[in-house]
């Protein structure tokens, strides 16, 4: 098991921390609404690979058989490899090169909402 989680734990975590940064220096370009379907979808293709991990351990280590509680076991591993990554990397942005991001994307948001609002009545 312990094969099996660093090898797809950190794959993820390099997954979704380089597409996470690209994503996050390029929001103001490309439109925080676009950026937001971008991230999702970023985080998807990298916790998929939990999927590929406990499919993974089910071939080489169960000989095609897991257990529910193992493949639990397998799949939260992986996936807490996977947010460190993303926890650290996300703070090694913010500290050092957009701490005015959470301003931006409120101001944004607070924006659409008003236009919204506006809208409606």
């Amino acid at each position: 098991m312990k094969k099996t989680v660093l090898t797809f734990g950190p794959i993820s975590g390099v997954i979704i921390s380089v597409l996470m940064t690209i994503t996050v220096f390029f929001a103001e370009r490309i439109g925080f609404d676009r950026a937001v379907i971008v991230g999702y979808t970023t985080m998807l293709l990298a916790f998929l690979l939990v999927f590929f991990g406990i499919k993974s351990y089910r071939d080489n280590v169960g000989g095609g058989v897991i257990s529910f509680g193992r493949a639990l076991t397998v799949g939260i591993l992986i996936m807490l490899i996977t947010c460190v990554f993303y926890v650290v990397v996300w703070e090694i942005i913010y500290f050092n090169f957009l701490p005015d991001f959470p301003e931006k994307y409120s101001n944004y948001v607070l924006q659409k909402s008003r236009a919204a609002w506006t809208f409606l009545s």
